[in-house]
């Protein structure tokens, strides 16, 4: 195995802790897991059963959540290395929660839930890696479910946004009607109003027509302290 290779499963947290001969003997076994997806070609789409792991090597994948009950998008982007919804792989509702689009080339490697049943849970920094990652988004979401409805505007209004954004961080484009994120936010939409103008201003987000383009999600985060 090329060290390249190597040195990019180490970047992925599910694999930090492990050896060379450890990670050399699991590719190894998973060979027929490397896949290459062109520009614009989906990789999964919401709502799709979760039954592997995918692990986004190189390339950038653009994330969709769509939320056609509350008619409104969030489209983000992510760089790999990058593990997409490990979370989603256990428990009652084992589904994709967005979709994921190849922006560029990109690579892969999944794992079928079988094997790492099988095999990868046989290595104890494995399971501690799987259990951190799973801990710490559900503390992460905990934290922003408590204050999603607390607070002032500006408050709410970016809580909003932390909470269904899946990196925390970069480009954001969301797709919603001013009133109506201002009733799911329980405000007025003269505040939300207000409150998009003055972040306008200040260079950190866009208005267009049904779309709010935020440059970089943890700049907006720093004008409330998250």
């Amino acid at each position: 195995m090329k060290g390249s290779m190597y040195d990019t499963l180490l970047e992925l947290p599910l694999f930090q802790g492990l050896t060379k001969e450890n990670i050399t003997s699991i590719i190894e076994k998973v060979k027929m897991g490397f896949h290459k997806y062109e520009d614009r070609e989906t990789i999964v789409s919401q709502n799709d059963r979760c039954n592997r792991l995918i692990f986004i090597l190189d390339g950038k994948v653009e994330i969709t959540i769509n939320d056609e009950k509350h008619n409104f998008k969030i489209v983000e982007e992510v760089e790999g290395p990058y593990i997409i919804e490990p979370q989603s792989l256990f428990g009652m509702h084992t589904n994709y929660h967005a979709s994921y689009t190849a922006t560029g080339d990109v690579e892969t490697l999944n794992i079928d839930k079988g094997y790492i049943l099988t095999n990868l849970c046989k290595y104890e920094i494995f399971n501690l890696n799987y259990l951190n990652i799973l801990s710490n988004r559900a503390q992460t979401a905990n934290n922003k479910l408590w204050n999603s409805h607390i607070g002032t505007t500006k408050e709410k209004m970016i809580n909003f946004l932390t909470l269904r954004c899946v990196i925390p961080y970069g480009k954001k484009t969301l797709s919603i009607k001013m009133e109506e994120l201002a009733e799911l936010i329980d405000d007025t939409r003269l505040n939300v109003s207000k409150v998009l103008n003055e972040f306008q201003e200040k260079g950190i987000l866009t208005l267009g027509r049904k779309k709010i383009i935020i440059d970089n999600l943890a700049k907006l985060t720093e004008e409330i302290g998250c």
